[in-house]
């Protein structure tokens, strides 16, 4: 019975060794892999607005500011499509 617990703390041991190594690996190969989403190296706002954050849609980036608009852009980050006033509940 000592021999069967034995062999199955040893199989334990590699099985957490090697899952460890796995997880590991997978880390760092998603750390090294580049950004997926493309974005444009540039957006031009408004005079005036300041970029609260940003999201990107199929075909479209949205881009909240702090002044409560929500700015429409294409995927090249020039061509403004729409602009959406924020009402606050104030």
């Amino acid at each position: 019975m000592v021999r069967y617990l034995k062999w199955l703390v040893t199989a334990l041991t590699v099985t957490m060794i090697a899952g460890f190594i796995v997880l590991v690996s997978v880390v760092v190969m998603r750390f090294n892999a580049s950004g997926t989403v493309p974005l444009p190296d540039s957006l031009t706002l408004p005079a005036g607005a300041e970029a609260s954050a940003i999201t990107r849609g199929p075909d479209w980036l949205g881009v909240v500011t702090t002044d409560g608009r929500i700015l429409i852009y294409g995927l090249d980050g020039k061509s403004l499509r729409q602009e959406i006033k924020v009402e606050t509940g104030e």
